[in-house]
């Protein structure tokens, strides 16, 4: 699993900067005024960097970015990394700094003069979260990040600070690594296993298997993954750190391929269809994170672990199956199988752990990509309170989420002829009729979001804190909501 970069904080000493080796980032405001780190490091450069701020590409260069000195004379570091900095960065600032260090850094060691500055501990976060890569499958396999040091005034506050930061980008690498696997290494059993292995971190793990999931009566689940040879299982992972409340639950759709089933999908971009266990990723990236800072919640997070396979025992269009919670579903499509998953994840977590409250993720619709492309999530609701909670950590955190519309005029759509309900209404408001389609299995008095990521959770481009392909998108959301929401 990739590791988070060796990132410490030592006190200042201006002297030791001249025999760094590697970089050496300093920070300089947009008027140009340079901290103590950076007039020392002007000093041995013969006021290189005063050149550099008095000119035309730094007064250019946004807020965050990094501006590069080559082979600078009077230091035996490499380079110089100038960060154009306000003196006092909001959150977004200090972490887009911190990635655009990462970004620079390369293989190279790397020397951060921060002194004073407020948020070091953020620009650590960004630091972290951009050094991520995912190589084990390359012949050049298990490269570790390169380290980095951060000068600051007060090294043992800062570290106090960033610690709970490093236990999130500890989660959203989880959530990346699971997301990129591909689907002969990560299937059904070693998901299962790796999940089972948090056990170790303080959470409670327990693995149901198919002959428990058939005597709960989870048929909506299972019809899902009979086709494949790998066994359907839900993975239940409970942090109690909280008093004697319930818990707020998480649920995340974990299809390790999806095929389509007999409803087969095209062959061009099926090889995507690996990220199609998004959901059940992201949930196992917020467990990892709350028990590696200690959370004072109660959470539970529960996913359901399902291949989607053609063969003579799939599921066939027009087939009905009975879920957990009584109601008949017609199977229109075996391609709209992330929602059968999740009918019976959903009551069941409702039924055995009657929770204060309830998300669950899935990469379910290309429709939301449609709506939304890949700069928001679709957040559906029955809850203006829960779902402006989770809206307003998304943005704190600068993850895209927008909220879409539902109601019962939608409902029609997916309307059965022969049995209670379909899993799909067709092409005509997709995403809305699918979230329709859960939120049949949400009790009436059930706090709940559905989180649509199919655009979020993995993309062709970089993005401000990630490589290209998996994001490990909702982890930092869901855990402000967490912290901000339920730890007393």
């Amino acid at each position: 699993m990739t590791q988070i970069a060796d990132i410490r904080f030592t006190a200042v000493d201006l002297d030791a900067i001249a025999e760094t080796e590697g970089l050496v980032a300093i920070f300089v405001n947009a008027e140009g005024k340079l901290d103590a780190g950076a007039r020392k490091v002007n000093t041995l450069t013969r006021k290189a960097v005063a050149r550099l701020a008095d000119s035309d590409r730094f007064a250019k260069a946004k807020d965050g970015d990094v501006q590069r000195l080559n082979y600078p004379n009077g230091l035996a570091a490499d380079a110089v990394l100038v960060v154009k900095s306000p003196k006092r960065p909001d959150q977004a600032t200090a972490r887009r700094a911190g990635a655009q260090l990462a970004k620079a850094q390369g293989d190279n060691p790397l020397l951060i003069v921060a002194g004073t500055l407020p948020r070091s501990e953020e620009v650590a976060m960004g630091l972290a979260l951009r050094g991520y890569n995912f190589d084990d499958h390359k012949s050049e396999a298990g490269r570790d990040a390169a380290a980095a040091t951060f000068m600051v005034s007060k090294p043992a506050e800062t570290q106090a600070a960033a610690a709970d930061g490093f236990a999130i980008a500890e989660g959203v690498f989880f959530t990346r690594d699971l997301t990129n696997e591909p689907a002969n290494v990560l299937t059904t059993v070693e998901f299962a296993n790796r999940l089972d292995e948090l056990s170790a971190l303080g959470l409670e793990v327990e693995i149901l298997e198919e002959d428990k999931l058939e005597e709960l009566g989870m048929a909506s689940l299972l019809c899902v993954g009979q086709g494949s040879d790998s066994p359907s299982k839900v993975v239940v992972m409970q942090w109690n750190g909280g008093g004697k409340e319930a818990p707020f639950a998480l649920v995340g759709k974990g299809v390790v391929f999806d095929t389509g089933g007999i409803s087969l999908k095209p062959a061009a971009g099926m090889e995507d269809m690996t990220m199609d266990m998004g959901g059940a990723g992201v949930v196992a990236g917020v467990m990892k994170s709350l028990a590696l800072r200690k959370a004072k919640a109660n959470v539970v997070g529960l996913v359901g672990l399902v291949e989607n396979m053609p063969s003579g025992n799939a599921t066939r269009p027009g087939d009905v199956v009975t879920a957990m919670s009584g109601t008949t579903i017609e199977v229109i499509n075996t391609d709209a199988e992330g929602r059968l998953v999740l009918a019976d994840v959903l009551w069941y977590a409702q039924d055995r752990f009657k929770p204060r409250g309830m998300i669950n993720l899935a990469t379910l619709t290309g429709a939301i990509i449609i709506g939304l492309g890949h700069e928001n999530a679709g957040v559906f609701s029955n809850s203006d309170d829960l779902s402006g909670a989770f809206l307003k950590a998304a943005e704190t955190e600068g993850e895209g989420a927008w909220r879409m519309p539902m109601g019962p005029g939608y409902d029609k759509l997916i309307k059965s002829n022969i049995a209670d309900i379909k899993n799909t209404g067709g092409r005509p408001a997709g995403s809305i009729t699918a979230a329709q389609f859960l939120g049949r299995f949400v009790k009436d008095d059930m706090p709940w979001c559905h989180l649509d990521i199919a655009g979020v959770a993995s993309v062709k481009a970089e993005t401000a804190f990630a490589p290209r392909g998996a994001t490990g998108w909702g982890v930092m959301a869901l855990n402000r909501l967490i912290s901000d929401r339920y730890e007393g």
